[in-house]
């Protein structure tokens, strides 16, 4: 018997913000005592397509094809049926192509988890691909007895708001800080800045290539961050490696491994998150770098701008715009702001333990 099962695409291994959301809130409940199955698709063929990790069963479906960033597979909405027949209340994880079926079929409450709207690039299939997963997410927002989202401020602006609104339930993602390390991505003593990161299209890590190489700092290093490899709906590291150019002071650091995170945040002095649309939600990835003392420097998108604005730990630049970007590092270069209060604020405001709790609530309210 499952206390409750979390179904979603892609699960660890696989590295997204919405993969480790659904990851630390399986793995902290599980901590809690909770009995927690996830089930997701086996997008890898070497995975096992059934394992326990830290304390949490994990069923993998297998998967026939890949269009775009999704799987196509029937046997994902199967295994997650048959998980919910032995459970007490199930967690889908939104964009889900399987949502509307599941939670017609459900014989449990669902808790809906919407992480962002999908993005596609242009073309007849991405147009067709997208709307088939937002008429699924709309079915299935409308059959769930509550929705969670990382911050209204970005669910106010999703193409589902009518959808999401009525059992809306704000809570941000869980952000643990990484353990304190020895810096050694840095290269010499100058201004370091930093992304991690998928490489694809909505990052815009371009634009923060531009804006560091406008520096004009000989000393200043750009650290980037993130698989380019093995990413669902396809990389664009070959458009950064052009606007990067032969500059050696823009270094592509590929996968950095959880077990490396605290070396990379060590190495920088900044935390970049230049994101150009606003299917990006919130971006973890600078909560953890502010756990670490690091300012971010954020897009002002819906969502993703929140912890800036709530910590005060940083800077907020339009989206693509290189000359602000470069004014921004150049502010926090020279007048960096205080680590020890952006590190506390940060602490009080995204704490791992705080985010559980209201996700435990939630569960256990639907559970009746």
């Amino acid at each position: 018997m499952n206390d409750v099962v979390i179904v979603l695409t892609y699960y660890s291994p696989y590295v997204s913000g919405l993969t480790n959301v659904a990851r630390d809130v399986a793995e902290g409940l599980a901590a809690r005592g909770w009995r927690v199955c996830v089930v997701a698709s086996k997008h890898e063929p070497s995975l096992p397509t059934h394992e326990y990790v830290n304390g949490v069963r994990v069923v993998r479906a297998p998967v026939l094809a890949k269009v775009g960033k999704g799987t196509v597979g029937v046997n994902l909405t199967r295994l997650a049926l048959r998980e919910m027949r032995r459970s007490r209340v199930a967690n889908l994880h939104l964009p889900l192509i399987e949502a509307s079926l599941l939670t017609r079929l459900a014989p449990i409450p669902v808790v809906s988890t919407y992480h962002c709207d999908v993005s596609l690039p242009p073309g007849m299939v991405n147009v067709a691909q997208r709307e088939a997963v937002d008429r699924s997410s709309r079915g299935g927002l409308k059959r769930s007895v509550a929705t969670v989202v990382t911050s209204e401020d970005y669910a106010r602006q999703s193409r589902l708001w009518p959808e999401i609104a009525p059992h809306m339930v704000a809570i941000p993602p869980p952000c643990a800080p990484v353990a304190p390390a020895a810096p050694t991505y840095r290269r010499g003593g100058g201004f370091h800045v930093g992304f991690l990161g998928r490489l694809v299209e909505e990052k815009g890590v371009e634009h923060l290539v531009d804006a560091f190489l406008a520096l004009d700092d000989p000393d200043a290093r750009l650290l980037i961050g993130g698989d380019h490899s093995r990413v669902a709906g396809g990389s664009v590291v070959d458009r950064v490696r052009a606007h990067a150019g032969d500059d050696p002071r823009v270094e592509l650091l590929g996968f950095i491994p959880d077990e490396r995170l605290g070396e990379f945040y060590a190495s920088i002095d900044v935390f970049a998150l230049p994101s150009v649309n606003a299917f990006e939600a919130f971006g973890i990835v600078q909560v953890v770098g502010m756990l670490a003392g690091v300012p971010a420097l954020a897009s002002d998108l819906p969502g993703v701008r929140l912890p800036v604005e709530r910590t005060g730990f940083g800077r907020i630049v339009a989206p693509g715009d290189a000359p602000g970007l470069t004014a921004a590092l150049a502010e926090l270069r020279d007048d960096p702001p205080d680590a020890e209060r952006g590190r506390t604020a940060a602490a009080e405001a995204f704490s791992v333990e705080s985010v559980l709790d209201a996700y435990e609530a939630v569960f256990t309210k639907a559970a009746g």
